[in-house]
């Protein structure tokens, strides 16, 4: 069989990514043979493949998520465009895993149809080659300025026949006029697609609930397949950082007597935040993300994460006192962290003709490293050890590079040729890797090294906390709630037969496209 569905969204982080992951891992479980696929992504979270040619490729995030949710190496096809925002006007666009061009709204209208070409060829070998392909959309389909050109909705949908179910995120509120709303603004041949509706993120009693099911069921023509529970669990592989609530996760009672808290810059081009969702799967650790420099003041580590744009957002920390507050931190003796663009933030100065165009900038200063950014992207996975033999594995994803040095400067990663990498001096930290922290080992040994630096000497570790275990316990939990709460053979029909017949058109709709 060549099965597919469409889960579309009445917004952004209405519940699409781990929906998508959800019956990915549910058919998995069934032995089914998926794959998950999303023809566009904008995010600044991403993971890094190794291509068909041996070369690093970036696709987002939360496809490489949803692979291994179907027990599946990520796949530079799971995510053919990925646009990543440099700033509110230009995107980095990166096709088949490869950075080829820098956007505005302007020329994207231009390289549009070679971007939905090679969406549409990557889905076709995925149909060709899996049994099923659960497709995510992005942002809503109801975008109706937008649909003369989507290949990522009901453009996509169209093209290949697929059944679409649509989910809402009802602890916003208006959740069923927003489902309403969203059918009715799609035309005659899209809206004969649209197969039905989930409820995402629900609370309370489900009777209260039934009378509005019943009536959207009345008003639509379309059933709703089911309701998504509210899961306090479900926080890591975020798509983006706006996902993030102040504190990540939930943090589990201290395994010593002493708290660890870890306050994260949120940057306005924050890239893979998910960084420090591994510092927060661990007890007595608590991680939250903020602006506010009086939150870096009362923090035992402060983290500078990455970033799209390095040098806008070094300028933004010192417009807003963030900077003074980090080189605060440091001066009081407390631990820093920086990493990819917030490592680069910590040198003596950052040249870059590439990114941000402005030539050479003062960093804050803290590491004595300069960074010079090169029009070739580094996108490569990592192997390497830290504190003498501990095991790291990371990926990398950045164009600028430590092009001068201190050569008596303590790197903080080896890697597996041998060459240093990062910084360590004193109280401050650095690394060009992401994920390093998943790497159990090392991460305890960080953070100790952090509470010791900080003055927390009642904070232990716990021996036994695995991020990989982690990760596949959200994973099945998303697997467990598709199944005990989701119309599964409904789901399965639309899978297998497609799009239902004879649904309903609601007007108004828009006019045929």
């Amino acid at each position: 069989m060549s099965g597919g569905l469409l889960v579309a969204g009445t917004t952004s982080d209405a519940g699409k990514s781990v929906l998508t992951a959800g019956i990915c891992r549910w058919l998995h479980r069934q032995g089914v043979k998926v794959a998950p696929f999303k023809a566009q992504n904008m995010s600044n979270n991403s993971a890094v493949v190794v291509g068909p040619d041996g070369r690093g490729g970036e696709i987002g995030r939360a496809q490489a998520m949803q692979a291994a949710a179907c027990g599946l190496a990520p796949d530079l096809r799971f995510n053919p465009v990925l646009l990543k925002p440099g700033s509110d006007l230009a995107s980095q666009v990166v096709l088949l895993g490869e950075a080829v061009d820098t956007i505005t709204a302007g020329t994207f209208r231009q390289l549009r149809p070679r971007l939905a070409e090679t969406a549409y060829a990557a889905l076709a070998e995925l149909r060709t080659e899996y049994d099923v392909v659960i497709c995510e959309g992005a942002g809503s389909p109801a975008e109706i300025n937008l649909r003369a050109g989507d290949y990522v909705n009901m453009g996509l949908a169209r093209h290949a026949n697929l059944p679409t179910i649509v989910v809402g995120d009802i602890d916003r509120g208006g959740v069923f006029a927003s489902m309403f709303g969203t059918v009715a603004l799609l035309d005659p041949a899209d809206q004969a697609l649209i197969a039905g509706f989930v409820i995402n993120k629900f609370r309370g009693d489900l009777g209260l609930l039934q009378p509005g099911l019943d009536m959207l069921r009345q008003v639509t023509g379309r059933p709703t397949y089911g309701v998504l529970p509210w899961a306090l669990d479900l926080w890591l592989d975020a798509e983006d950082s706006l996902a993030y609530g102040r504190v990540l996760g939930r943090p589990a009672a201290p395994h010593g007597t002493d708290w660890l808290d870890v306050a994260v810059v949120r940057l306005p081009r924050i890239s893979n935040a998910t960084d420090v969702e591994a510092l927060a799967t661990e007890p007595g650790v608590r991680v939250r993300l903020t602006v506010e420099p009086a939150e870096l003041a009362a923090a035992d580590l402060v983290v500078l994460p990455g970033s799209k744009s390095t040098v806008a957002d070094l300028a933004w920390l010192r417009e807003t006192g963030l900077a003074d507050a980090v080189l605060a931190h440091a001066a009081a003796g407390k631990p820093l962290l920086g990493l990819c663009g917030g490592f680069q933030m910590l040198g003596r100065a950052i040249h870059d003709p590439v990114e941000s165009q402005r030539g050479s900038v003062p960093g804050l200063n803290l590491l004595p490293i300069e960074i010079t950014f090169d029009p070739r992207k580094t996108v490569r996975q990592s192997v390497g050890t830290a504190h003498g033999d501990l095991p790291v594995r990371g990926y990398e994803i950045h164009h600028g590079y430590v092009s001068d040095a201190n050569p008596t400067l303590t790197p903080l990663l080896t890697g597996a040729d041998g060459v240093g990498e990062g910084a360590v001096l004193g109280v401050v930290h650095g690394t060009h890797w992401h994920g390093a922290f998943e790497s159990d080992g090392f991460r305890r040994w960080f953070l100790t090294e952090a509470a010791r630096l900080a003055g927390r000497t009642g904070f232990t570790v716990a021996p036994d906390t695995s991020f990989a275990a982690a990760r596949e316990r959200s994973l099945d939990l998303l697997g467990d709630m598709v199944e005990e709460h989701l119309d599964t053979d409904g789901l399965w029909r639309l899978i297998e037969a497609g799009p239902p017949p004879g649904v309903p058109f609601i007007p108004p709709g828009a006019p045929p496209g």
